[in-house]
């Protein structure tokens, strides 16, 4: 089985295997914690840890995400932590991790580019999972679902 990484705290995870064509997405488990005077969500490392120690997959593929124009300082730091968090999750389950460069899994995938075109992609490969990609926030979760069939190829 194979676990794929969308990361950030409106991220996605997708365990897909290769064999059965079985393909399972969670969105990333977050809280809600206080930060001054503001409900920040925040990924929980102990409910992410139990997602995927209960599966226990056999390779991992996370997104190699880095600073995006236009994002605050405050706002890149907290990604960065999330980011950490995953790694360390994943690094204390002794699991093979690979990162994927965007451009890499888009262009092998044949995504056409932006968020749309990714879920209407991971639609038309995941035909029986395409309510999974409906909405328009459901992006990570079709980034997560191509990232899967990416790493199967």
């Amino acid at each position: 089985m194979i676990l794929a990484i969308d990361p950030g705290a409106s991220g996605a995870l997708a365990f897909f295997s290769p064999q059965s064509g079985t393909l399972d997405i969670i969105d990333t488990p977050v809280v809600e914690v206080k930060r001054g005077n503001k409900l920040k969500k925040e990924i929980s490392p102990q409910m992410l840890a139990a997602l995927i120690k209960a599966r226990m997959p056999d390779e991992v593929v996370l997104e190699r995400v880095g600073a995006m124009p236009g994002q605050g300082v405050s706002s890149m730091f907290q990604f960065g932590r999330g980011v950490g968090m995953v790694e360390g999750v994943i690094g204390c389950l002794a699991l093979p991790l690979t990162y994927a460069a965007p451009v890499v899994w888009q262009r092998a995938v044949n995504a056409r580019g932006g968020k749309d075109a990714n879920r209407q992609r991971a639609a038309e490969l995941f035909p029986a999972y395409a309510q999974m990609f409906a909405r328009k926030k459901d992006d990570g979760r079709a980034d997560a679902a191509l990232m899967a069939w990416w790493k199967a190829m």
